[in-house]
């Protein structure tokens, strides 16, 4: 079987929330008979196909870029021509570009929409789009909610319940720590701190993540990119900025640490792929409550703890409380771990996918 996905960007121009989901993917179904292909814009287009891993990225010319939407021409050109050869298309939503181009391509090919998250930002322009959303989502045949608290919180995904079915983002199983960055790391900022990895965007709480370190002392490590002078210019000395770090200084850094600390605060984060990294490492955790899969991978009281968003206060206390009580970190992180092993490895994904796929396929 034969799977498109198409998503704005992918590999090897961009590698941060959605495109990791798709590369977890396509890979975990690598293994169960699935080839993939990913379609997706860039300015410096590719004009061969790209491998990566077990699939395949493909690459149509971006001629805009408007409230944070690539637009194109010549992607329904090659949106059609894959589409041709696929068995299934797998779209990754949000995106109107793709809403468009799935309306009037018109392929007669089964279609599953991955919804990560319902539109937050752009609520006026979202007035605008929303007949051809709900069109693009009324068309498909089968839309894939992150986690069941999404499904409970979003406006949209109540009207289609009819299609609508869970599984969850899974990871794979951590690659093995490299000992001399372990130790270069360690020599640096010890054990015991408080780690933040992502991009430094607006909706990652990160102007109450540097409250709390003020008002607790407590040593916080911020790893990511972005733009890191509002943090530079607080002067915090508990407060080591990272910029961005290789996928072996994540692992190295999320070992050390003593817990994660995860401040999102707004709906935009609608899961929280780092939170898997924590589990899977065994690392308690601390996040808000904003009615996402945040939640779902960070079980209140059992896996870490969560709080009220944008409320440094309570994040402070959630510091202190876990800094104080060694033990309790401990069965948090063990807790952790094995909610991973239960619910969020790409193995699982792979295998709901794939029977997602066939069950389209055979319809």
């Amino acid at each position: 079987m034969r799977v498109l996905h198409f998503f704005k960007t992918y590999l090897p121009d961009s590698f941060t929330g959605v495109e990791r989901v798709i590369h977890q993917i396509a890979e975990a179904t690598a293994p169960l008979g699935i080839s993939s292909d990913v379609l997706s814009l860039s300015p410096r287009p590719s004009a061969e196909s790209i491998a990566v891993g077990q699939h395949f990225s493909h690459q149509a010319k971006q001629d805009l870029y408007v409230a944070s939407t690539g637009l194109s021409l010549s992607v329904f050109g090659a949106f059609r021509r894959l589409a041709a050869e696929a068995d299934i298309v797998h779209y990754h939503f949000p995106w109107p570009m793709m809403d468009l181009v799935h309306v009037l391509s018109r392929t007669g090919k089964p279609a599953v929409v991955t919804y990560h998250s319902d539109i937050v930002k752009q609520e006026r322009l979202l007035r605008l789009y929303r007949p051809l959303m709900d069109r693009f989502l009324g068309s498909v045949d089968a839309i894939v909610a992150t986690s069941p608290n999404y499904v409970a919180s979003s406006p949209v995904l109540s009207r289609y319940r009819d299609k609508l079915s869970v599984i969850p983002i899974g990871i794979g199983d951590e690659a093995a720590v490299n000992v001399n960055t372990m130790t270069t790391y360690e020599t640096r900022l010890g054990r015991g701190f408080f780690l933040f990895l992502g991009a430094l965007r607006y909706y990652k709480g990160l102007p109450f993540l540097l409250d709390a370190a003020r008002l607790t002392g407590l040593p916080v490590v911020i790893a990511g990119s972005g733009d890191t002078a509002a943090i530079e210019r607080m002067g915090l000395g508990n407060v080591t900025v990272l910029g961005e770090v290789s996928e072996a200084e994540k692992l190295a850094l999320t070992k050390l640490c003593r817990a994660f600390v995860f401040p999102s605060h707004l709906r935009s984060e609608a899961f929280g792929v780092a939170l898997l990294e924590a589990a899977r490492a065994g690392k308690p955790m601390i996040s808000c409550e904003i009615g996402t899969g945040t939640s779902f991978v960070n079980e209140h009281g059992v896996t870490g703890l969560t709080i009220a968003p944008a409320d440094p206060v309570a994040l402070a206390e959630a510091m202190v409380s876990l800094a104080k009580n060694a033990e309790r970190c401990r069965q948090m992180g063990l807790a952790a771990r094995a909610r991973y092993e239960n619910l969020f490895t790409a193995r699982q994904m792979g295998q709901a996918y794939a029977a997602l796929y066939h069950k389209l396929g055979a319809a």
